[in-house]
C-alpha cells in the first residue's frame, strides 16, 4: 500500500506515549486538525488536505474528538481498509496529485490514523471536482478557508517560480526619459545613504540594461516594458499602496495619539515612515568630554531595516497596507502577506530569506536601503540585546507578518544620565529656587524640546495647568524660551553659565 506505514517501536513505550501525546494534544492549530471518524464524503476533509499542501503542511488525525480532545480511536478490524480508502481518496480528488503519508498511532490502547500532508511545490493545489477557483483552500489562523483572489494569484506565481514585482505592469508605458530619471534618482538615493567617501566612489550608474537585469524593466522582442517593480519605485502603481503610521496611547489600538499616511514611491514612503518613528520615540543623551551625543531608546538601524524589509518583502497582490504602530511598550511593523513556502520564523531567525519581490530587493540593496538578504532579523536580535531591550517577537498571522520591537519601561524613557547632568546644573545655579518637579520637567524638555503642553502633561502625569505653571517658572528664570508657535515650535534650553 503506497503511502502507508506503521510506526515502529524504536523507543520505549513511555517515550512513545509522551511524544505522541505532545503532538496529539497540542490542540488544533495551523498544522493539525482532528476528526472523530472518517467522513463518508471525503470533501469534508479534502479542503484541509489542499490547504495544508498550499501552506506549510500539516496532519489530520482521525480518531480524536476535535472538541474534547478525547481519544476515541478507530475500528481496528477495518483500519487498513480505511487507510487505503483515505490514500486513494486524496490521490483521486486533488490536482495536482497529493501523496499523503498515512500512519497508525496507538495511545492508551486506542489506535488513531495520522495523515501527514507535506508542503507542495506545485501550487496551487485544489479539489479537482470544484476547479481551481472554487476548489483552492488555505490555512488561516488555524482554520481552513477558501482562498481569496489575490492569494490565489500569488500561489499561481509561486508555483510557476514567478514573481509579481517582475511581471509587466499592463496599465503603464515608459519612455527613455522616464527610465533615465529613475536611474538618476536611484543613484542619488544610494549616495545619500552612503557615508564614507571611499564607498561613494564605488557606486556605479544605473542604466536601462541594469534595470532589465534586476527585473525592474522587462524586454520582450526588443521592446522594453515597465514591471510592477518599476511602477512601485516610481510611485505610479495603479492603486498605489501607502504606509500607515500611528502612535497609540497605552498598549492597544483603542486610542490614537497621532496618525499619518505616507504616499509616493516605496523608497520615499519607507524613508518618511522611518523619520516619523524617530520623531515619536524617546531620546536620551550621553556626555563624552565636552560633547553631547543623542541616544534613541531603540536601535535606529533596526527600525529602518524593519520598515525597509516590510516594503521589500510584503505581498503587493494583497490590498492591505504596511502598518507602523508605536505603543507605550513596543514598536509594531506589520507587513501584508503570508510567509512564503519553506519560510518559517525559526529559519528567519537563523538568517534564511526567500525574497517575495527580488526586483525590489535588488533595487533597495543598490540604494543602500537594505543589506544582504536574510541578515536583518539576526541583526535585529543582536541590536536589541546590545541595547538591553527584551527580545523582539516575530508573529505569523497566516495572512500578515508582524515584528514587535519592545521599548524600555512604559514609554516614558529618560536617560538617567540626562537627569543627573541637568539636575546638577540646575541645583548649582538655582540654589533650591526651582523644586525637583520643575527640575524633572527641564530634563524632559532637554530630551524632547518639541513636546507640547499636552504631551508634557501626559508624560509627567499631571494636569496641563500644572505644566503651564512650571513652564512659566522656568521661562521667568531664563532657563527656557519658546521658539515658534505653540503647536509647531520647540523649547530652547538656555545654557546655565557660571555667574
Amino acid at each position: 500500500m503506497q503511502g502507508i506505514k506503521k510506526i515502529g517501536h524504536t523507543v520505549s513505550h513511555w517515550e512513545e506515549l509522551s511524544m505522541a501525546e505532545d503532538m496529539l494534544f497540542s490542540g488544533e492549530s495551523k498544522n493539525i486538525e482532528y476528526k472523530v471518524i472518517v467522513p463518508d464524503k471525503s470533501e469534508k476533509y479534502m479542503k484541509t488536505v489542499v490547504a495544508f499542501a498550499n501552506g506549510r503542511g500539516g496532519k489530520i488525525v482521525f480518531g480524536i474528538d476535535d472538541k474534547t480532545l478525547d481519544i476515541v480511536g478507530m475500528d481496528v478490524d477495518n483500519i487498513y481498509k480505511t487507510m487505503d480508502a483515505i490514500t486513494n481518496a486524496i490521490s483521486d480528488a486533488c490536482e495536482p496529485a497529493i501523496r499523503p503519508d498515512v500512519a497508525l498511532q496507538t495511545i492508551k490502547d486506542k489506535t488513531v490514523i495520522v495523515v501527514e500532508i507535506l508542503p507542495g511545490a506545485q501550487r496551487p493545489y485544489y479539489i479537482k471536482s470544484l476547479g481551481m477557483v472554487d476548489g483552492t483552500y488555505v490555512r488561516v489562523a488555524g482554520t481552513t478557508r477558501h482562498v481569496e483572489g489575490y492569494m490565489l494569484k500569488e500561489l499561481i506565481l509561486e508555483g510557476q517560480n514567478r514573481y509579481f514585482d517582475s511581471e509587466i505592469c499592463q496599465s503603464m508605458t515608459v519612455s527613455d526619459d522616464e527610465i533615465e530619471r529613475l536611474c538618476k534618482s536611484m543613484k542619488e538615493t544610494a549616495m545619500r545613504n552612503t557615508w564614507q567617501d571611499s564607498e561613494k566612489s564605488k557606486i556605479k550608474d544605473v542604466t536601462k540594461n541594469v534595470l532589465v537585469s534586476w527585473g525592474v524593466l522587462k524586454e520582450v522582442e526588443g521592446k522594453v516594458y515597465p514591471t510592477n517593480a518599476y511602477a512601485l519605485l516610481t510611485g505610479k502603481m495603479p492603486q498605489m499602496p501607502v504606509i500607515q503610521c500611528g502612535v497609540f496611547k497605552g498598549t492597544n489600538r483603542a486610542h490614537f495619539v497621532d496618525r499619518r499616511e505616507f504616499e509616493g514611491s516605496i523608497q520615499e514612503q519607507m524613508e518618511a515612515a522611518y523619520q516619523y518613528v524617530l520623531e515619536k520615540i524617546n531620546m536620551g543623551m550621553t556626555i563624552t568630554g565636552m560633547y553631547r551625543q543623542d541616544v534613541y531608546e531603540l536601535p535606529t538601524d533596526s527600525i529602518r531595516e524593519l520598515i525597509a524589509n516590510a516594503v521589500a518583502h510584503r505581498s503587493y497582490l494583497e490590498p492591505g497596507n504596511i502598518q507602523v504602530a508605536l505603543f507605550d511598550d513596543r514598536l509594531e511593523v506589520t507587513s501584508p502577506g503570508m510567509l512564503l513556502n519553506n519560510v518559517t520564523i525559526s529559519k528567519m531567525m537563523e538568517g534564511y530569506s526567500k525574497p517575495r519581490n527580488p526586483a525590489i530587493a535588488r533595487a533597495f540593496a543598490y540604494m543602500k536601503i537594505i543589506e544582504k538578504w536574510g541578515t536583518g532579523i539576526p541583526r535585529l536580535f543582536e541590536a536589541c540585546e546590545e541595547y538591553g531591550l527584551p527580545k523582539p517577537k516575530l508573529i505569523d498571522f497566516d495572512g500578515d507578518f508582524r515584528v514587535n520591537m519592545y521599548r524600555k519601561g512604559s514609554g516614558k524613557f529618560i536617560d538617567n544620565r540626562v537627569n543627573d547632568k541637568v539636575n546638577d546644573k540646575v541645583n548649582d545655579k538655582v540654589n533650591d529656587k526651582v523644586n525637583d518637579k520643575v527640575n524633572d520637567l527641564l530634563a524632559i524638555l532637554t530630551n524632547h524640546p518639541e513636546y507640547t503642553v499636552t504631551q508634557l502633561a501626559d508624560v509627567s502625569g499631571v494636569s496641563r495647568k500644572t505644566i503651564a505653571a512650571r513652564l512659566k517658572e522656568l521661562k521667568g528664570k531664563g532657563y527656557i524660551e519658546r521658539m515658534g508657535s505653540s503647536r509647531k515650535g520647540y523649547w530652547k534650553i538656555n545654557d546655565l553659565k557660571e555667574s
